[in-house]
């Protein structure tokens, strides 16, 4: 390394390079992900929108909130064009660089072919000069120069053979390097400056950068929730595992981001020992006289008073108590989807008898229920219909009456036009074409379910102890294609406790599975007061005999036979009841026809033969098209959890909720009749049209006929909840084979290995061998 030579960047033609090279590794993928891509759509978005009187406030709040939003937009379109344009630039520059000795040859300057003589080169010399000579009008000093150097390069003769030899007039040099940095950096002079912004970006700006972010990650989750808050609902769910729903509400209020000493964002007023205790008297049972901690804390019960206040819609008149209202319940959905995740771990570590208690199912519908209650800001107890713009509890009136019975959002889409208009004849043509766009908007989602066993011959034999994957396929369309349409049975979970329905249809199989399907009518218990029967009706009462279905079936069966052997016996008859000239045939007719029934058998056993070959070659090469389906869905599947999760779906119409909101579903598997859950709740966060999820749960060890649900539920409506129930027909799981002809030849032939072994013949060919054969 001795004849090496590091120089810096006098001219700054390097450091140009640097910075072009530089900034196009920041600069490509940048424009890639910061651009703003979604300003058309939020354009098309506000045309759909709502006008009514929240969702003004909600836009209204939303611009205070973030006033420099177009600001920041317009801003960093400018930045990243601002570079692309300083990236142009540097390209330009760095195309006018032109090196002294980049590319030098004497030959090719002087213009002469290689080897030529002394004289030639002289005189090219003489003309160009006279062209590029400084005191010429046609003269350029850079040119003259080289054009000079070349000349003496080669007039010289160790010089010519330096060049000749080494392609360098001055001989072998040594290797240099360029460090892409002005000169002046290193001057004695600029020292100071340098070691001082060295100091101030390596010492102390980049420690105090990650030293913040790792404080913030060890403290948060993914969804900024504190992990002191995520144990304390570990505990209390623990200590509760039957939880109410007034109980869940009071868990949710008592969580420490609400507390000023593990939220700096939390705002302690003195005001509020005023207007907090106002507020909690126009509350009733909210518990305030609860002893247990931290739900006896100042905050906790401010916290809650507010969540009651605004599933109450009550108007707060205190602008201090509404900024709180909002900051609260902005954070709820988050914390509430935390809440899901612990109880769904607890429940799985009870399996594992890891934890004493095992949580029920209710609190974790209960936990779920109380997202879209907050989204809503209503109780789960209230109508569905409030959800619609312009509605009150006083126009229910004209939805429930002696002429309908509307009581779901998708009955009221599903009604006409001219029928609709009527009902909500209160409202002008400006609200009502709101409301439509409103309902319009609103998710329904089309639900189905395959249960199989993957990796399995039999994907529809349901074996004790197996691993049982359900495919759910979750087609989402806005709620505007039911409009007029009364055809399409809808399939949502009413609101009711236990024994929301049963199946009440079965559909057996030949080789004994019974597929699943979905409940048409439920019945329902504790109906809500708002859902109860119209007086006068009489009620139906559906008696379901297993055994008649049993024998309606064998009936059905045994008709079909009857049908298909009737042609034959009448054939029969038909042979019988022939006259008597039959029997005067001929012996040799009788034996060429024997010959050709003979022939004739064998070409339809040969065409049955194709037929049999023709349909299993179809049936091998559908199965094979639908295990490369599912090859490339798994492959695509892969591909999309590598590239993560997507948490944009829908905008929900929620005037009450201070952010915009988008629209998630859980999805998860339970036994309703043992209230048990056999998945953990699967967050769908980016339905857009369609998407499939797939839960895996393990079969019941004992055989039998089982009846599993899949739940849908929506976190950000009310009344849009989904349940489907699945028959299994467990059988009982074969042996394990403990002997096997293979096994008993493979042994004969160790125990025959071992005779050979213990003689002194080898089972090679030797020179003796082939001298006895000769």
């Amino acid at each position: 390394m001795g004849g090496q030579k590091f120089q810096y960047d006098e001219n700054g033609g390097t450091f140009l390079y640097f910075l072009l090279s530089f900034l196009a590794l920041i600069l490509i993928p940048g424009t890639y992900y910061w651009w703003p891509r979604k300003c058309d759509q939020k354009v098309v978005k506000e045309e759909l929108q709502c006008n009514c009187e929240g969702c003004k406030k909600k836009k209204l709040i939303l611009y205070i909130n973030d006033p420099w939003k177009n600001v920041k937009v317009l801003m960093k379109k400018l930045f990243i064009l601002g570079g692309w344009l300083l990236l142009f630039f540097l390209a330009y520059r760095v195309s006018l660089l032109d090196y002294e000795y980049a590319n030098f040859d004497p030959y090719d300057i002087l213009g002469v072919p290689l080897g030529a003589s002394e004289a030639s080169i002289k005189k090219a010399y003489r003309k160009q000069s006279l062209i590029l000579h400084p005191d010429k009008e046609t003269g350029d000093e850079k040119a003259f120069m080289k054009l000079t150097k070349a000349y003496q390069a080669l007039t010289d003769e160790e010089s010519r053979r330096n060049f000749e030899k080494y392609g360098n007039p001055d001989g072998p040099g040594a290797m240099s390097f360029g460090i892409a940095l002005p000169s002046y950096i290193v001057e004695k002079e600029n020292s100071v400056w340098v070691l001082g912004l060295y100091a101030l970006v390596f010492m102390v700006a980049l420690p105090t950068a990650v030293g913040m972010w790792w404080y913030k990650s060890i403290r948060y989750t993914g969804d900024k929730v504190l992990l002191e808050t995520i144990n304390f609902y570990y505990a209390f769910f623990q200590i509760t595992p039957h939880m109410a729903l007034k109980r869940v509400l009071m868990i949710l209020g008592a969580s420490l981001e609400f507390d000023r000493r593990f939220n700096s964002e939390i705002i302690e007023r003195p005001s509020d020992e005023i207007e907090v205790p106002q507020l909690i008297r126009q509350i009733p049972n909210l518990g305030e006289k609860n002893r247990e901690r931290p739900l006896y804390h100042k905050y906790s019960i401010k916290a809650r008073a507010l969540i009651y206040a605004h599933l109450s819609n009550m108007q707060l008149t205190s602008e201090t108590l509404e900024a709180d209202r909002m900051y609260i319940v902005k954070k709820c959905p988050y914390l509430l989807q935390e809440m899901v995740t612990c109880i769904s771990q607890l429940i799985l570590l009870a399996y594992a008898q890891r934890v004493p208690r095992l949580i029920h199912i209710e609190t974790l519908e209960n936990v779920m229920k109380l997202c879209p209650m907050i989204v809503q800001g209503m109780w789960d107890f209230k109508n569905p219909l409030l959800q619609l713009p312009y509605v009150t509890d006083d126009h229910l009136k004209h939805f429930i009456c002696k002429k309908r019975y509307i009581k779901s959002l998708q009955q009221f889409a599903q009604m006409k036009n001219e029928e609709r208009r009527s009902v909500v004849k209160f409202m002008n043509d400006e609200q009502y074409s709101d409301m439509l766009k409103v309902l319009g908007n609103m998710p329904y989602v089309d639900l189905h379910v395959q249960p199989e066993v993957i990796d399995d011959e039999a994907t529809t034999e349901y074996t004790a102890g197996a691993i049982i994957t359900v495919t759910c396929t979750l087609m989402r369309k806005p709620m505007s294609v039911l409009f007029g349409d009364d055809t399409i049975k809808v399939q949502f979970l009413e609101p009711s406790k236990e024994g929301e329905g049963e199946i009440e249809e079965e559909e057996e199989k030949p080789n004994g599975t019974i597929t699943p399907v979905v409940n048409k009518e439920k019945q329902q218990t504790h109906r809500p007061v708002w859902m109860k029967n119209k007086k006068g009706g009489k009620k139906k009462k559906f008696t379901k005999n297993k055994h008649d279905k049993k024998s309606s079936g064998q009936k059905k069966i045994t008709n079909t036979v009857e049908q298909t052997e009737a042609p034959a016996d009448v054939a029969k008859v038909e042979k019988k009841d022939t006259p008597e000239e039959s029997k005067d045939v001929s012996s040799e007719s009788e034996e060429e026809s024997d010959l050709s029934d003979v022939e004739n058998d064998e070409v339809v056993d040969k065409k049955e033969k194709n037929e049999d070959s023709n349909n299993k070659s179809e049936e091998s090469s559908d199965d094979d098209d639908d295990d490369w389906e599912k090859y490339q869905t798994g492959l695509n599947k892969r591909d999309k959890v590598l590239e993560g999760r997507s948490k944009q779906s829908h905008s929900v119409h929620c005037p009450r909720f201070p952010e915009d909101k988008q629209e998630f579903w859980w999805i998860y598997i339970s036994d309703r009749k043992s209230r048990t859950l056999l998945t953990s709740p699967y967050h769908i966060t980016e339905l857009v049209d369609q998407e499939q999820v797939q839960l895996k749960f393990t079969a019941p060890r004992w055989p039998g006929v089982y009846t599993f649900s899949v739940c849908l539920r929506c976190d950000s409506y009310l009344g849009f909840d989904q349940m489907q129930d699945i028959k299994l027909d467990v059988k009982e799981a074969p042996e394990v084979p403990t002997e096997h002809p293979q096994w008993e030849m493979s042994g004969e032939e160790d125990e025959g290995d071992e005779e050979m072994g213990g003689s002194d013949v080898s089972e090679f060919t030797t020179d003796e061998d082939v001298e006895d054969d000769l």
